[in-house]
């Protein structure tokens, strides 16, 4: 569409060019100054309402001279034909171009633009009288299609509902002026909408997310809140896996823990059905490292885990991984349950893991498989012939006997528990062990839980990181996939992993160095900020608070009789608030098995008559687990009742000050028995109290009444020299006890 400047358009038809700008500018044409341009439609408009009448022809005008009035008459008679050709257009407006409706709107400043232009005089009164009322007729007719106008639009605004603005707050609190950028209002507009609110804030001042957004709604805008922010994460491990499509899961191998007894045929049961000699290659026939083999029994894949004890077991639950499916618990027909049964039994069921009793050596002349039984019911296995639901087995590992119906128990327990994995994803699972290899540098052996791991993947091993350079099965061969359930041996790793830390695939090596960086530098802020575990001290705090609902105790003690009266009047000791739940209790010194349960499942440690050694309390101190050792069962009770009815203030804390081994026996006359001793641990210090133990139990506690080095007396003896120790009033020394001194100091309240 052709188009024509201003300044050209009132050239032609002789008007101020500022005033046709003014006038075009109220039109919404975007005419801006003389040099902007309009389109044809509006030009002609323009110019049938402004533009000059040619001359009626010569001829014309001699036939009509007669008649013609008068030169201001024939000008009214001009201007009216021209006012009823406008009013014939404004009739006729709309066939106008619609894009220029609005250009009849303002016709009143274009005609007083004409009026100036016919009558720059401003000649006579009835002239001007005659041509107003002819405009004014005009006037009516633009005023009526005006209103026609105005309701179709109002029509129209009632049909279309205007949509109102959609605005996003954040879910944190904002800061007013803030807010107001963001609702693109003034700053005392939305402080006078929060007063009406009821809400006093400044300018400066933050508001919650709820008033923001109801603030935003009062103006007439739809709120929608942010989505909240990531949450970070100290290490990938903790990222929430989004659990997979079930038509992507398949069946898995079941992974089976050997538990037990020492010398209870444990590996022997695991050599049995492997068919090899896993024993002959052990140290003394004892098992020294986690074992992960994997084997086929009747076409079915079964993972066997053959561990040392129970610990390495509860040190993979203590760091919150579940490294097996069932637990394979091996007791000697003959020997019955021991001490390391009963512990092995509590671990199991502390990791809910279902339990299959192997009742081993049948064959021997004394065994007794039924009193084996008997003594599982005591502690809540209940063989399924007497009508529980433990799963019991006779068998004899080097007889063969019973060791297919044992695999068969293992598969038909797998079938019934449905496990099954997805292998097609990066591979996730549990470091079962881990060494250093002279020529192959840190080795560890990774048991696969979901995923499939393949030669090349950038892996982080708890904070060790790497590219798997080669992996090996349990029979040593080099494999290039590991499936779930497949234990392997990995090789490429920047250090060697904690036996019971997680391992996970990531996209590349260098992120997986930067967690593993991120993770130590957290493990390093966390060591210096470690909230200290259950104790005894802070229990009826943590009671008011609601964080303790259940007080998890460990008891040692030197007998059974001991373990049966303690155990049962700590029970007792359970109230509305808080109960009292003892989930180990046994024979013996407390040991790093303790420990570990303890620190796996946020107990204290309550011993009666017994001693740890020095590295069981090392151990507690680094795990911060409180271990509280009587020598009265009566202070016991009272101490555990006192703090949880909140009345427990320990007034004295005894500080072990060393220990020495007893490696030989000296006889002097008018003396007595001297301890020829080697101090292990901290200083033998003269004229404190010690106690003898022997096998972890307190034999005796006196006072230490000489200290010599070689023929001198001494005042101390520091770890890892010889001494002679006397004890006050005792003599029954024997080799291989052990001498401990300890003092008593003072806590404040």
């Amino acid at each position: 569409m052709s188009k024509i400047r201003i300044y050209e358009l009132a050239k032609e038809l002789n008007v101020p060019s500022k005033k046709l700008v003014d006038a075009l500018a109220d039109l919404d044409l975007n005419v801006k100054n003389h040099m902007s341009t309009v389109d044809k439609v509006v030009a002609d408009i323009i110019r049938d309402v402004l533009a000059p009448k040619q001359e009626p022809k010569k001829k014309e005008q001699q036939e009509s001279k007669a008649q013609e009035p008068s030169a201001s008459s024939q000008l009214v008679s001009k201007k009216e034909s021209d006012a009823e050709q406008m009013t014939a257009k404004l009739d006729a407006g709309e066939q106008l171009h619609t894009d220029h409706t609005k250009t009849l709107e303002p016709l009143e400043e274009l005609l007083e633009m004409e009026e100036e232009y016919i009558h720059p005089s401003r000649g006579k009164d009835i002239e001007r009288t005659k041509l107003r009322g002819r405009s004014k007729e005009v006037r009516e007719k633009l005023g009526e299609r005006r209103r026609r106008e105005r309701g179709s639009d109002q029509q129209e605004s009632r049909t279309k509902p205007v949509q109102p603005s959609r605005i996003t707050i954040p879910q944190e609190d904002i800061v007013v002026s803030e807010l107001a950028t963001l609702l693109k209002r003034p700053a005392t507009e939305v402080i006078r909408k929060l007063i009406e609110l009821g809400v006093m804030a400044a300018v400066n001042q933050s508001i919650d997310s709820d008033t923001a957004a109801l603030v935003a709604s009062e103006l007439g805008y739809e709120v929608e809140f942010a989505a909240p922010p990531a949450p970070e994460y100290d290490s990938p491990f903790d990222i929430p896996v989004e659990p997979d499509d079930p038509k992507d899961l398949q069946p898995r191998p079941p992974v089976v823990t050997v538990m037990g007894h020492v010398d209870h045929g444990k590996t022997s049961l695991l050599d049995a059905i492997r068919h090899t000699k896993v024993t002959a290659g052990e140290a003394g026939g004892i098992t020294q490292h986690i074992g992960a083999y994997q084997v086929e029994v009747m076409g079915e894949q079964i993972t066997f885990l053959d561990t040392p004890g129970h610990e390495a077991f509860t040190s993979m639950r203590a760091r919150g991984a579940k490294a097996t499916d069932i637990a394979i618990l091996v007791v000697a027909a003959d020997d019955g349950v021991m001490p390391q049964t009963i512990e092995a039994i509590n671990h199991a069921k502390a990791a809910e893991v279902p339990i299959i009793v192997a009742i081993n050596k049948i064959d021997r002349p004394q065994a007794n498989p039924d009193r084996v039984k008997q003594q599982l019911t005591e502690y809540g296995l209940i063989p399924e012939e007497w009508g529980g639901d433990t799963i019991c087995v006779n068998v004899s590992a080097k007889q063969l006997i019973g060791v297919d119906d044992l695999l068969t128990s293992i598969l038909t327990l797998a079938e019934m528990m449905e496990l099954k994995a997805n292998p097609n994803k990066p591979a996730r699972g549990l470091v079962i062990e881990s060494k250093i290899d002279k020529g192959r540098g840190p080795v560890a052996t990774v048991l696969v839980h979901e995923g499939t791991l393949h030669v090349g993947d950038a892996i982080l091993a708890g904070m060790a990181y790497g590219r798997i350079r080669a992996m090996h099965n349990d029979q040593g061969r080099r494999v290039k996939k590991a499936g779930p359930s497949a234990p392997v041996e990995v090789i490429g790793l920047s250090q060697v992993p904690e036996a019971g830390e997680p391992f996970m695939v990531l996209e590349d090596e260098k992120e997986a160095r930067r967690y593993a960086e991120l993770m130590q530098s957290k493990k390093r802020q966390s060591e210096l900020q470690t909230a200290p575990r259950a104790s005894l001290d802070e229990l009826f705090s943590q009671i008011q608070q609601g964080r303790v609902k259940e007080l998890r105790i460990i008891v040692k003690a030197d007998v059974q009789g001991s373990i049966e009266a303690l155990s049962q009047s700590l029970v007792k000791l359970s109230n509305e608030e808080v109960e009292v739940k003892i989930i180990h209790a046994a024979v013996g010194a407390v040991n790093e098995s303790d420990i570990l349960l303890a620190t796996a499942s946020d107990a204290i440690i309550v011993g009666f008559n017994v001693r740890p050694d020095a590295n069981v309390r090392k151990l507690a101190e680094q795990q911060k687990v409180d271990i509280r050792l009587y020598r009265v069962i009566y202070d016991a009770i009272e101490d555990v009742e006192k703090a949880i009815k909140g009345l427990l203030a320990p007034v004295y804390k005894e500080v072990v000050l060393g220990q020495a081994e007893v490696r030989q026996i000296f006889k002097v006359s008018r003396v007595g028995t001297i301890a020829g001793s080697y101090v292990t641990d901290g200083k033998i210090v003269r004229a404190v109290r010690a106690r003898l133990i022997r096998n972890g139990i307190i034999v005796h506690e006196s006072r230490i009444e000489s200290l010599k080095r070689f023929k001198d007396d001494v005042r101390e003896v520091a770890a890892g020299y010889e001494c002679g120790i006397g004890l006050e009033g005792f003599n029954d020394i024997k080799e291989g006890d052990i001498i401990e001194v300890f003092a008593m100091e003072e806590v404040p309240k």
